[in-house]
């Protein structure tokens, strides 16, 4: 039976350890903290990620513990509406809708769907090296051949060897740090963000919106039992100190309803505040017998809602090219040429939306509105399709070609 070792507990990495124990690999995630979970908040998943989690089979877990948005879209810095998208168009559209999770509990349901004796809490991983010849040898010094004999981790308590390594440790990944040398660092995106759940809020309803201002932005999603989702982004010089509370409060405090009514309702100690890191984009997400997925090889602005149905894509896509050929170098090779170009176009459009929601120069930021108020609702959701109507790979097929979601038909680009 061929073995992984996925390195990173969140939800990248317990999807991949869950499409790799679907298949009959031994798996083995190693967390560095002392326990499984999710500091966090709210969750997007649109179709594409749902689609991901019923090739995992647990839509339907993760759809009972999800909120849905009946309706969602963007206002200005007034109130006004400039587009309105009804969730019941997106199921229509792509089979399911727009559902909004806390972060926490759909890493309790992926942690749920391992055996316990795969997760491995409080295992650090300080090295991955290759093993070549009968002999351990650094990973740069093989980086740029497929050797086919494996991989040893070495982490706090020993070390194992696996035949794969999955690099699922986020952005400042140490898995890329060793393997991939020439990666540029993460770089920072010009702005810093909250994030935040309310306590519940009753007769409000399951309505969503993101307001737009100048430099700033706002929204907020309706989870379940009346709570809310709230987030927001401002430009801001990279590593400020202010009280996330304070901060968010003097930034967004004199919004329009119901901004003032969803921040009074979020506990002082409960708002979490980081600064926004994209990872330059990678050559290849492939070294040897290591490979990446979600932020170790993509982050991207949040702006899209694409972190972690991205992730949940690339768990699915590798499990489904590991089944399809029995020869893990060919998989590997073919997981990259499928995943790489998707993931960066995604990367590059949520970059290019994060931008323009955080206008600050008066004409350019009335300029973004005026054109969000004259494109068809209709012809937005379109404009979608390649991102929301990603499909899994049939494990059948051979070759890049035969994936759906990549190549020039719908999916492919974003």
């Amino acid at each position: 039976m061929p073995a992984a070792v996925v390195v990173g507990g969140g939800i990248g990495g317990l999807a991949a350890a869950i499409a790799l124990h679907r298949i009959g690999w031994q798996v083995t995630v190693m967390e560095r903290a002392g326990e499984f979970g999710e500091i966090g908040a709210g969750l997007a998943l649109w179709p594409n990620a749902t689609r991901a989690l019923a090739e995992l089979g647990l839509a339907e877990q993760v759809r009972a513990i999800a909120g849905v948005e009946t309706v969602g879209g963007v206002r200005d810095r007034a109130g006004r509406w400039l587009s309105r998208t009804d969730n019941a168009d997106v199921a229509r559209r792509h089979g399911w809708p727009l559902l909004m999770v806390h972060r926490a509990e759909l890493v309790r349901l992926l942690v749920a769907a391992l055996p316990a004796d795969v997760l491995r809490p409080g295992s650090e991983v300080r090295a991955v090296r290759a093993y070549c010849d009968e002999a351990v040898v650094e990973y740069q010094d093989v980086r740029a051949r497929a050797d086919g004999e494996g991989v040893v981790v070495e982490y706090r308590g020993g070390q194992v060897r696996a035949d794969l390594v999955v690099g699922a440790d986020g952005i400042r990944s140490r898995v890329r740090g060793q393997g991939w040398p020439e990666a540029r660092a993460p770089r920072y995106a010009g702005c810093t963000a909250w994030r935040m759940v309310t306590e519940p809020l009753g007769g409000r309803g399951a309505e969503g919106a993101l307001f737009w201002g100048r430099g700033e932005r706002f929204g907020f999603a309706a989870l379940p039992g009346g709570r809310f989702y709230c987030f927001a982004a401002a430009r801001a010089p990279e590593g400020g100190e202010e009280d996330a509370y304070a901060g968010l409060m003097r930034r967004f405090g004199g919004w329009p309803d119901p901004v003032p009514e969803m921040l009074e309702a979020v506990p002082e100690d409960a708002v979490l505040r980081h600064d926004v890191y994209t990872t330059p984009p990678l050559a290849t997400y492939v070294r040897g017998r290591v490979v990446l997925l979600g932020d170790a090889a993509h982050a991207m602005d949040p702006t899209l809602g694409q972190g972690a149905g991205t992730a949940l894509e690339d768990a699915v896509t590798l499990a489904a090219c590991l089944r399809s050929d029995p020869d893990v170098d060919v998989a590997l090779a073919r997981y990259d040429r499928v995943r790489r170009p998707r993931t960066q176009a995604i990367v590059r459009r949520s970059a290019r939306l994060g931008a323009a929601s955080l206008m600050a120069w008066r004409p350019a930021a009335w300029s973004r509105n005026l054109a969000a108020r004259l494109v068809p609702p209709g012809l937005l959701l379109r404009s979608m399709d390649p991102v929301l109507g990603w499909t899994p790979p049939e494990p059948a097929e051979r070759g890049p070609e035969a994936v759906p979601g990549l190549g020039g038909r719908p999916g492919s680009d974003a």
